[in-house]
């Protein structure tokens, strides 16, 4: 799975000044929208979704880590959106612990196997200790992109 190229430095939120997981939820549909020219209708109709599926059960996972991820009727074709929260954000994680790096995923709803392919590529890498304090410490979102490669 080629995922680096579902998302681009466009999509990349390095430290956002948001107050809470909705602002950040929104802001990072925001930019995916943007750096993948998604229509309005494309872009509220994600973002339901994603804050649908998030008030459902949290996506906060462990060890600093969120993976937020819904299936989006119409979309064209998996977007991917990354945050990075160097003083971490309130997620509601199973640890309790802040998340400091969040992954958005939004998949086409008819692309099932794509979304648990995805997911499981991106809790395998952010799963090494290594690997999330290397993003921790990118300086631009192209180091973020470059580090997925």
């Amino acid at each position: 799975m080629d995922f680096p190229a579902h998302f681009c430095p466009d999509s990349v939120l390095l430290a956002p000044k948001v107050s809470d997981k909705w602002n950040l939820l929104e802001a990072m549909v925001d930019a995916l929208s943007s750096a993948w020219n998604l229509s309005e209708e494309a872009r509220k109709l994600c973002l339901e979704c994603v804050v649908t599926r998030e008030q459902c059960v949290s996506t906060g996972m462990e060890a600093g880590i969120a993976v937020p991820h819904a299936a989006v009727e119409g979309l064209e074709k998996m977007v991917v959106s990354m945050a990075i929260l160097p003083d971490g954000l309130n997620f509601e994680s199973l640890d309790g612990q802040p998340a400091q790096i969040v992954v958005m995923i939004l998949v086409p709803k008819h692309e099932k196997l794509m979304h648990l392919q995805t997911l499981t590529e991106v809790a395998r890498r952010l799963g090494d200790p290594t690997f999330r304090s290397t993003l921790l410490a990118a300086t631009g979102p192209k180091d973020v992109v470059q580090l997925w490669s």
